[in-house]
C-alpha cells in the first residue's frame, strides 16, 4: 500500500512535533515527507459545514500561503481544510493532509482525488494505524498534530463547538500562533 513509518527517534521525525507534551511515537504517511524545518508551516483549519465564501477564502489562503514559500497542513477533511489544501496543490506546492483515521482510509470518500493528489505533491500522514476507521474520537488527537507540525494555524470558520477551535486551542498551549478570518474580507 506504500504506507512508510517514522518514528519520534528518527531525524525525520519533525522537530516542532517533537517537542509538544503529547507527540505521537510513529507518523505513518503516503507520499513524500517533507523536511519542516527550514520552511515556514501554516496550518488552515474550518467547519466541514463551510459557507461558500468560507470556501472561497480557505482556497485563496492556501494558495497564497504555498505561494510565499511556506508549506500548507490542514486536516484534509470536506470544507474549508479540503479547499485549502486544493488550493495548495492548484499552486503546484506541497501539503501535508492529517487524518483523524489510517493512511489507507479515504474519508471522506469525496475527497479520494484530493488524497491522490496529495500523496503525489506531498503526503498523507497519521499516527493510528493503518485500517483505522474514522472515530469522532480520533479527531481531537489528530488536531494537536496539525497545530504540533505548525508555526501557526490559520482559522477560516469555525462554529462555537468545532474541532477547529480545538486546533486553535493546541496550537496556543503549544505557543504557535493563532490567526483567524474575521469576516469577509472583501
Amino acid at each position: 500500500k506504500q504506507i512508510r513509518v517514522c518514528t519520534w527517534a528518527e531525524d525525520a521525525y519533525p522537530k516542532r512535533l517533537r517537542n509538544i507534551p503529547d507527540p505521537p511515537v510513529v507518523l505513518y504517511y503516503k507520499g513524500n515527507l517533507p523536511d519542516m524545518e527550514d520552511i515556514p508551516v501554516i496550518s488552515v483549519v474550518g467547519t466541514r459545514k463551510s459557507s461558500m465564501y468560507g470556501n472561497n477564502m480557505a482556497q485563496r489562503f492556501g494558495y497564497q500561503i504555498v505561494k510565499c514559500g511556506a508549506l500548507l497542513v490542514s486536516g484534509a477533511a470536506d470544507g474549508i481544510d479540503g479547499m485549502a489544501m486544493s488550493g495548495a496543490l492548484t499552486a503546484g506546492e506541497m501539503t501535508v493532509g492529517v487524518l483523524g483515521c489510517g493512511v489507507d482510509v479515504v474519508y471522506p470518500l469525496s475527497n479520494r482525488a484530493l488524497f491522490a493528489d496529495t500523496e503525489q505533491c506531498g503526503c498523507i500522514l497519521s499516527e493510528f494505524l493503518p485500517g483505522t476507521p474514522p472515530t469522532k474520537w480520533n479527531f481531537p488527537k489528530r488536531n494537536r498534530i496539525i497545530s504540533g507540525l505548525s508555526h501557526g494555524v490559520l482559522v477560516v470558520e469555525a462554529p462555537e463547538q468545532s474541532g477547529s477551535l480545538h486546533t486553535a486551542r493546541h496550537a496556543l498551549e503549544q505557543g504557535r500562533d493563532v490567526f483567524a478570518v474575521p469576516g469577509n474580507l472583501d
